[in-house]
């Protein structure tokens, strides 16, 4: 679908240089979305489908601009990122590279970040930038978050919502209530049959639908066909 795409390079405080690209929507823009790909240990980067079919999609359908990036260590059809995966930890200076791009670069007025699972680790432990509005999180498995960082962010108060798969492989709707009692004004969506990894287009539009609902609601109902 119609956007303006350019292939983009960030550059860590640690000096690495991470691959990624921009699709912004060639009319007005409603937001910017900020994407923190899956687990490179199984696959995740930059163009995991979800994300990969939002960028496609929601620069034209909802005026919402995306960037995606490969963490560091991690690999796509864009190229790939300098450095060594480390589980979470020094993908703080990722993330922050990508939120300052976002900035400076790009020039965001109404940024957002979008984890899904190892991603939504990433932006509750690191997207904290008070220049952040929210935070969404697809399918999160809470492995490397703390109670401290959900305490973080219910403090903080910014909206936190997080779409819970009836059928996830870590963390189900009834866990996901327990495991975030802390976060106290996190929103649940719970997506009956939905799984891990989202496959399929329901499930797809579904997640396209909740994320533009909160970033640009008056382009709802997404379309079906283009």
């Amino acid at each position: 679908m119609p956007a303006n795409r350019r292939p983009i390079t960030l550059r860590t405080a640690d000096n690495l240089t991470l691959v990624g690209e921009v699709a912004s929507p060639i009319g007005d823009r409603t937001a910017t979305l900020l994407c923190l790909h899956p687990n490179p240990t199984g696959g995740g980067m930059m163009d995991s489908h979800i994300y990969k079919k939002a960028s496609n999609r929601l620069p034209a359908m909802a005026g919402i601009e995306l960037i995606r990036f490969n963490t560091r260590g991690t690999e796509s059809a864009a190229g790939k990122s300098e450095g060594v995966y480390d589980n979470g930890g020094l993908e703080k200076l990722d993330v922050e590279a990508a939120i300052n791009f976002a900035f400076d670069d790009a020039h965001a007025d109404n940024l957002w970040v979008v984890g899904w699972s190892f991603g939504t680790d990433l932006a509750l432990r690191h997207a904290r930038d008070p220049r952040v509005k929210g935070i969404i999180l697809l399918s999160p498995p809470l492995m490397t978050t703390q109670e401290s960082d959900l305490e973080w962010w219910a403090n903080d108060g910014r909206p936190v919502t997080a779409l819970i798969p009836e059928f996830d492989d870590y963390l189900k709707p009834a866990e996901a209530k327990l495991r975030f009692e802390k976060l106290t004004q996190i929103e649940f969506i719970n997506i009956a049959d939905g799984k891990h990894l989202w496959v399929g287009e329901p499930s797809v539009y579904r997640v396209l639908t909740e994320i533009t609902k909160i970033l640009a609601p008056s382009h709802l109902p997404l379309p079906t066909e283009w």
